[in-house]
């Protein structure tokens, strides 16, 4: 069992020897999930570099989010490469996107209707691209045609 503190300022905790135990396998299960991340990007990647579609493939089979393993990839300079939206990551120019012209106006209205400060989310774009049965880089396409900017990639690239 744990120990009783009171202080003038608090009524009395009970804190517990559990609490703590499992405080400290939580940072060691982070340690051991962060080197099977990096292990998985080791496996997955050339040249030091990552595909968005290798990201997403490590973070579904880790049940980790996609973040994780963009920070961890950038924590070992590994550069994120090919993104699925076009956006970033192709030689020689970067971003492969062309504007796409939809006479879909309910698909063009979700877009518009998702925009938060005038942009679109890059999670928001593919939960659009999914709901339309439409390829991600066709959405980021349209939103080029509209003049709208994808942000907050899901991976932490930009």
């Amino acid at each position: 069992m744990g120990e009783v503190i009171s202080s003038p300022f608090l009524s009395k905790v009970m804190i517990s020897e559990d609490s703590s135990k499992k405080s400290a396998d939580k940072h060691m299960s982070d340690k051991k999930s962060d080197s099977l991340i990096k292990h998985e990007i080791l496996k997955h990647s050339l040249n030091s570099e990552l595909s968005c579609t290798s990201a997403f493939l490590i973070a579904k089979e880790l049940n980790v989010s996609p973040d994780k393993v963009g920070m961890i990839a950038d924590s070992i300079n590994y550069r994120l490469v090919k993104c699925l939206m076009g956006l970033f990551g192709y030689k020689p120019d970067k971003k492969i996107v062309k504007s796409v012209k939809t006479e879909n106006q309910n698909l063009k209205n979700t877009i518009t209707d998702n925009l938060v400060e005038g942009k679109l989310e890059c999670k928001i774009a593919w939960d659009i691209a999914s709901r339309f049965k439409v390829n991600k880089m066709t959405v980021s396409g349209i939103c080029e045609d509209m003049d709208i900017k994808i942000n907050k990639c899901q991976l932490g690239a930009f």
